[in-house]
């Protein structure tokens, strides 16, 4: 019996280690996404005035429409945070409710914006069009890509806490989920106050 507890309290230790491991690493992803995303934002600022013959950003940007963006993302942020403190709590079923919530937040934010790209698309400021618009497009169609990837895994967790509970690796996944998508938070007001807001003054 005694045998059983011990390897059983080794293969916990061991299974910790593991799961901090990729706590770890996903850091470093953290942190190299980061510098992508700060060389995105680098070459919008230096090609923002770039807009040839085309439309200038107070031709093209609506800032209601992009307040509504922001305010979806924001509130999927602080819908996320309840979920984890319900993770803590260890409600899975409260978990679960607020990562639909969560996930219907990310999934409205990117509706929103594929409605402007098209919209702009549709008035004739694509990304071919000026060297502005194309640092345009990039910078927030990555953003708008890792959201898409945060939802789909907003997806996964959702099925991994319905299936499984709330065992020690789903927690450690559904933590790393929620960095992720509060980091995508944080470029998104990068994004808001480099990009939008000095465009339409």
């Amino acid at each position: 019996m005694a045998d059983t507890s011990l390897a059983s309290n080794v293969l916990e230790h061991e299974e910790r280690q593991s799961l901090e491991s990729r706590e770890f690493g996903f850091w470093i992803y953290l942190m190299t996404d980061a510098v992508i995303f700060a060389l995105l934002f680098a070459t919008y600022v230096v090609l923002s005035q770039n807009s040839a013959a085309g439309p200038t950003s107070k031709e093209v940007f609506d800032l209601r429409h992009t307040a509504g963006e922001t305010v979806l993302l924001l509130l999927s942020s602080l819908t996320f945070g309840i979920a984890t403190i319900s993770m803590v709590a260890g409600k899975g079923g409260r978990v679960v409710q607020w990562l639909f919530v969560t996930l219907l937040l990310g999934l409205g934010f990117l509706a929103m914006e594929l409605i402007e790209f098209r919209g702009m698309i549709q008035e004739g400021a694509g990304p071919d069009v000026s060297g502005f618009l194309s640092a345009f497009f990039t910078l927030v169609g990555t953003h708008g890509l890792h959201v898409a990837f945060g939802v789909i895994g907003i997806c996964v967790m959702i099925g991994q806490v319905l299936v499984k509970g709330l065992t020690l690796p789903v927690r450690s996944r559904l933590v790393r989920l929620g960095l992720f998508w509060h980091f995508l938070d944080i470029v998104w007001i990068g994004i808001f106050s480099v990009v939008y807001l000095p465009g339409v003054m």
